[in-house]
Order: C-alpha cells, then structure tokens, then sequence
C-alpha cells in the first residue's frame, strides 16, 4: 500500500540537478496534473533520468556532447497537513484521472475534484506506457469512462509492473521536501 508518511525517501530524475523544486518550470498534462513527481524506486528515477537527458539533448536545452543523467533525493519532512489522494490501484479512477489531466474536456469533474489537493499519488504512466494510454484517450478500446474500454486499457499497461510516482502540486507540498543529495547517472 503507498503511503506518503514522514521520513519517506523519493527520488527525481532529470537531465540537471533539482535542489529547489519550482512549480513555475514543471510540464502541463502529465498524470496527475502539473506538479513535482518523484518515486519511491531509485531504479525508476535513474530510467526516467535517461528519458529527460535524451529528451532534452534532442530539444537544445542540454549540449549534445552529455551523457548523464541525475537523480536528486529528497526526504519528505511534513510541516503542517497536507491534502493527499493516493491511487492504489491501477484502475478505472486511477486511469479516469490520468486521462483528465494529459486531454482536456476528459473527465473534468475528476480533475475539478482533485484541484485542491497538494499531492497525488498512485502507479506512474511512464513512456513505456504511453502508446496504450494514447489509443486509449483516441477511443480505440471504445468510448472513455466505458467498463471495457477501461478494462481493456488497463490490461494491456500490466499494472502489477508500474512502479509509483507523487506528484507535489502545491508550494505547500514543495515545503515538506528536503533536499538531500544527488547523484549523476552516465548514460
């Protein structure tokens, strides 16, 4: 069961350093909404290190010529309650959600539900995963929201191999993480 709890250790990968975390510079319409994500799995931080490194040598913003990675580690350290909506389960509520945040007009009264909370978590839709959710969200497995259209999506993400991600939405969220440490993965 994952739990956001005092003391918890999570990982961040990327092509730089993240020592300060800043709501200004993360993405639009990733799973659960604009926000920090970090992982519980270093392994899945180092991966997603080398994803964001390819990534952003390909768009200019890192020199060619790198060829590394980090994975910055933080230790969540709470200051005050924190409204929190974990997924447990890859299900029909965890994909609604994620669907809501990365199409617009898809499920919005889950996204309008979900507004006011400073950190989501549950299992992490990663690129492996991605050509699924997209034939998903087009209606190839049906008509969104339908039981065998979720099901269908769901199956085929093999949901028992996801690994975690927490999405920290809000400066108050951002508060509770302390910077620990890096480390620069070679690709």
């Amino acid at each position: 069961m994952l739990e956001l709890i005092d003391g918890l250790a999570l990982y961040h990968g990327s092509y730089c350093e993240v020592t300060m975390p800043d709501l200004n510079k993360c993405a639009r319409y990733k799973d659960f909404g604009t926000g920090f994500y970090l992982t519980t799995s270093k392994k899945q931080a180092e991966s997603f290190a080398g994803i964001s490194t390819r990534k952003a040598v390909a768009n200019g913003i890192v020199p060619t010529e790198q060829r590394y990675g980090v994975v910055s580690s933080f230790k969540v350290m709470f200051e005050g309650e924190l409204d929190v909506h974990i997924y447990n389960e890859a299900d029909a509520d965890w994909l609604h959600c994620i669907v809501g945040h990365r199409k617009k007009k898809a499920f919005p009264e889950i996204v309008e539900k979900l507004k006011a909370c400073d950190v989501i978590a549950g299992k992490i839709a990663d690129d492996n995963t991605n050509a699924t959710i997209t034939a998903y969200m087009v209606g190839t497995f049906g008509q969104l929201g339908m039981k065998s259209a979720d099901d269908m999506c769901i199956s085929l993400l093999l949901p028992e191999r996801l690994q975690n991600q927490f999405c920290f939405r809000t400066n108050k969220a951002l508060k509770c993480l302390t910077f620990m440490e890096s480390e620069k993965i070679w690709l």
